[in-house]
């Protein structure tokens, strides 16, 4: 069976911002649907039938269960759209793509939209086991006595909502802690990983100023641009900041790492068929992707350590090495984990060390998030992954030809590698 190429025709996001500021009231679907839309008005997609729309947020409340069916029949998408809600931790966006990549490749589907969303400033609370069965029976009673009976009897700190802190259920640590431990075992300087940072700040405002964006992002709510950006950040002001996760000995802090972020994001996928018909330009393809876990329990240094796997492997499905590309887009959850990913994969003993037979190449730091990564516009889990294929297809086709690497790590030992050509 012949497969259709994927076509990556069109890309839209809202400003990215960090939580509790400007989105601070918003949810998950305040979020999606202003991205949505904005990509359904630039791309004239008013009562069009699509394939299908998929994605999701990494954290929803329970009233979410379709997020992405409800926030299409809020849109003005043909209402008969349907959608589908899938969650991988901060890989979401990219699996999202690859889904309704795939089934255009197979000619289920000529048309579709990828997207990710999260509402970190309205995440939901978790409340204790007893507090959770005395409401469960006081919903029960029939008697008001009865009711306020059952709501008496947890203890007062029972009552205290219990906040989300990110941590793996299998290690009890955050990601942070973890990427400390990365850091210390890579031997990944504090020097290196602000200067890392300090670059991805530095190449998002020139992108501002040249008006890179100026077409790829719907104002939201009163933002207009990220507000995680810091344009006046110096490695001397980085350089000041007190660790993070290991106060005595760690270096990671707030400035080489991403904060909670709230955001969204949208791509439009679709056959090349589909596109000319719709009088819609080619920007790039997705040829390529991988997805790959990692064992972390025993080896915490290697929770966002999966891309290794997935790189080498897409990298010799593809016949290419690492510096056969153009433009690298690696996310930056932490500029020590994008540090560590990078030193694996360029040097010979480290990857042996993963089970490669050698280095996968090398990466020319001047071709690295050229436009800025995740460090300055934030991490809005879900969303990342779209930000990342727009950022890419755009620099694609506006060179006109050429080779993109995009690799992001996750959540619970989780990795996600694509190629996108022009």
């Amino acid at each position: 069976m012949e497969t259709k190429k994927v076509a990556i025709v069109g890309y839209n996001r809202i400003p990215f911002a960090r939580m509790n500021t400007a989105y601070s009231e918003k949810g998950n679907q305040d979020l999606l649907l202003v991205a949505m839309s904005g990509l359904i008005d630039r791309y004239q997609l008013q009562g069009k039938l699509l394939g299908e729309v998929a994605g999701g947020a990494v954290i929803k409340h329970i009233s979410e269960s379709n997020l992405i069916r409800e926030t299409v029949m809020n849109t003005s998408l043909n209402p008969a759209t349907p959608a589908c809600d899938l969650q991988q931790a901060c890989d979401t966006g990219i699996e999202a793509a690859i889904y309704i990549g795939n089934k255009i490749a197979l000619g289920q589907i000529e048309s579709g939209i990828a997207c990710g969303v999260e509402a970190m400033s309205n995440i939901p609370f978790e409340s204790s086991p007893r507090l959770r069965k005395a409401l469960l029976k006081a919903n029960k009673e029939k008697s008001a006595f009865g009711k306020i009976k059952q709501l008496l009897s947890p203890k007062l700190k029972d009552w205290m909502p219990i906040p989300y802190k990110g941590q793996e259920p299998k290690t009890g640590l955050v990601m942070g802690e973890h990427t400390e431990i990365t850091a210390k075992y890579y031997k990944i300087s504090r020097e290196d990983q602000d200067d890392l940072a300090f670059k991805s700040h530095q190449n998002m405002a020139k992108a501002y100023d040249e008006g890179f964006f100026d077409d790829m992002i719907t104002p939201a709510y009163g933002l207009d641009k990220d507000n995680n950006l810091r344009r006046d950040t110096s490695l001397e002001k980085l350089s000041q900041l007190k660790p993070a996760f290991d106060k005595q000995n760690g270096t990671l802090t707030a400035g080489n790492s991403t904060p909670f972020t709230d955001g969204a994001s949208a791509v439009l996928l679709a056959s090349e068929e589909w596109a000319k018909a719709n009088n819609l330009p080619v920007l790039a393809y997705i040829t390529f992707s991988e997805l790959a876990g990692i064992e972390y329990v025993e080896n915490k240094q290697n929770l966002l350590l999966a891309p290794v796997f997935a790189a080498e492997r897409m990298l010799k499905k593809a016949g290419m090495n690492l510096d056969d590309f153009d433009y690298y887009e690696i996310h930056e959850a932490f500029a020590a984990q994008v540090l560590a990913t990078i030193k694996i994969w360029e040097n010979d003993d480290l990857a042996k060390q993963f089970g490669l037979e050698k280095a996968l190449g090398k990466i020319d730091r001047s071709k690295l998030n050229i436009k800025g990564g995740s460090l300055a516009a934030a991490h809005p889990f879900a969303a990342t992954g779209g930000r990342i294929i727009a950022t890419l297809a755009r620099l694609l086709n506006e060179k006109g030809s050429g080779k993109g690497f995009i690799s992001i790590c996750a959540a619970r030992g989780q990795g996600i590698t694509m190629i996108l050509e022009k």
